[in-house]
This record gives structure tokens, sequence and C-alpha cells, in this order.
């Protein structure tokens, strides 16, 4: 299947409440620009450089998100354009988020990354830290970034029972935030391979690639 195939048959599948982000890390500009034309308006890349070129040399109604892990010397990279920021995981990242942001005069959304999955590789703060850093006065200084919602990765598994208990981690981190913060609209939970549990259990934003673009070519990113 083509890639506008694919991005057609997403469109379709998915329910309306749910966005898709088309993870296009280490995929060619073309790849890119066929994804577009077929409508596809939301990508999402993991290096921040990477992003930059994209954004330069393709339509500027695409709306960037940033879903790695991100460093802070590199947020003034992207801090003109990007969209959604998924993976913020300290106070210190966003601290420094907020200070790019105003440099360009724009309130950047953040996605606070959770912790759900026990493998150590993966990022995030715990329900505690969420709890607190939402709750503390620093944070509400913060005039150029604005959190709207959670991300969480599930365990790479195929224990798919392990991978469903931790979306409804999530969920239930997400419910209880709400009800305190209202502003939070988003939960970003789900890949290729688990994204129909992650709708399941109330993700509203899913990140596909593989199943897309196809297997990542590291060795040859444009």
């Amino acid at each position: 299947m083509s890639i506008t195939s694919k991005i057609q048959e997403y469109q379709q599948k998915l329910p309306t409440h749910v966005t898709l982000v088309a993870v296009s890390k280490t995929k060619p500009i073309s790849d890119l620009q066929e994804a577009y034309t077929a409508g596809q308006r939301v990508f999402g890349e993991n290096k921040i450089q990477e992003m930059a070129e994209k954004w330069e040399a393709l339509p500027k109604d695409i709306s960037w998100h940033m879903i790695g892990h991100v460093q802070r010397n590199k947020v003034k990279y992207m801090a003109e354009f990007v969209d959604l920021i998924h993976g913020v995981d300290s106070y210190k990242l966003l601290k420094e988020i907020n200070k790019q942001a105003k440099k360009y005069n724009r309130v950047i959304n953040c996605l606070l990354q959770i912790k759900i999955a026990e493998e150590d590789s993966k990022f995030g703060m715990s329900v505690e830290e969420a709890t607190t850093l939402l709750a503390s006065e620093e944070f509400q200084q913060l005039e150029n970034v604005a959190i709207v919602g959670l991300m969480g990765m599930a365990t790479f598994t195929d224990d798919t029972s392990q991978v469903q208990q931790e979306f409804k981690n999530l969920k239930t981190t997400f419910d209880t935030l709400k009800a305190i913060h209202n502003y939070l609209k988003i939960i970003s939970m789900g890949m290729s391979g688990d994204y129909e549990l992650a709708i399941q259990e109330g993700s509203t934003m899913v990140r596909i690639g593989s199943s897309i673009f196809g297997a990542r070519n590291y060795a040859s990113v444009n």
C-alpha cells in the first residue's frame, strides 16, 4: 500500500476525536509531502534538527510535534514553530521552553510525560511529581507554555493485558488531574502496535510511524 492509501485508511478508521500524529522521523521530505497531499497535517519527529529542516522545506500549515526526549539546550531550535512538545518530564525543561517561546512571543503547548512503563529506558514523571508541578506557584508564573494534557508510553511487550493496564493507569491519572485542572484536554498514548487498545482506554492522540511510512531508515536521514 502507498503512503497515500495508508493515510486515507487511518482517516477512515480513527474516531473523529482522535488526532493522528504521523511519525515521520528518518523519512525523506518526499514521503512527508505525499502524506501531506493525502490530507495529513500533523507530523511527529524525535530529532529537533531534522524537524527544523523539514519545517523549512514543507508547507507552513503543518502542525509539528516533538515526540522524542528533549534536551534543554536544543529547545531554541524549534521554539519558533513547534506546535506541541509531547515529552515534558521536568520543571527545568518547562522553564527552558517558556524562556525560548518568549523570544518569539509564542505560547508553546506541552504534554507532561508520565512514566507508565516498567522499563527503565522510558522517561517520564511520577504521578506525584506531575501533581506537584501543576499545583506549584513556579508553574503558574510561566506565561509562554501551556500544559494541555498528558503523554505516556507503554512497556514494549507482547503482554496486552499489561499494556492495557498501563493505559488505564494513565487515563486514571488524567481524569484525576483534569478534575483539578480543567485545561487538560489531550491524552497521547498508543503507537502502531497498540493504538487500538490505547483508543479503547481513552487516548485522544496516537503516534503512528512504521504502519504509514514503513520501517525506519537510520542510515540515511534526509
